[in-house]
């Protein structure tokens, strides 16, 4: 048995459902930033997989079209990861707390 792209869509899935709970279960603002992360890393995977295996990857610039593009997704991730950890910071210090609950930012 070999694995095929079902597989992969599957995994994908699998990944960005546990990132969406994570994200709009938890109250704390780096958990949050981890769902966020498992959803761009799901997609990621996806697009790996569609320019590996899928119908569109006839020929190798298709290919390395598809990986182009997750190097840009990843580059993107991590400055939004960057900027959300900053921001964290920033908030806890002058907050004392990460939780989205008791932040309320219009009142510094």
């Amino acid at each position: 048995m070999s694995v095929g792209l079902e597989h992969y869509v599957a995994v994908s899935g699998v990944i960005f459902g546990l990132g969406v709970a994570i994200a709009l279960s938890k109250r704390n603002a780096i958990a949050v930033l981890m769902g966020v992360e498992l959803m761009l890393n799901a997609v990621n995977l996806l697009l790996v997989a569609f320019a590996r295996l899928g119908a569109a990857a006839k020929t190798n610039e298709a290919a390395l079209a598809g990986h182009a593009f997750v190097i840009f997704v990843l580059t993107v991730a991590a400055a939004e990861a960057a900027v959300m950890l900053a921001m964290a910071v920033l908030v806890y210090r002058r907050r004392e707390t990460v939780d989205l609950d008791r932040i309320n930012l219009m009142r510094w």
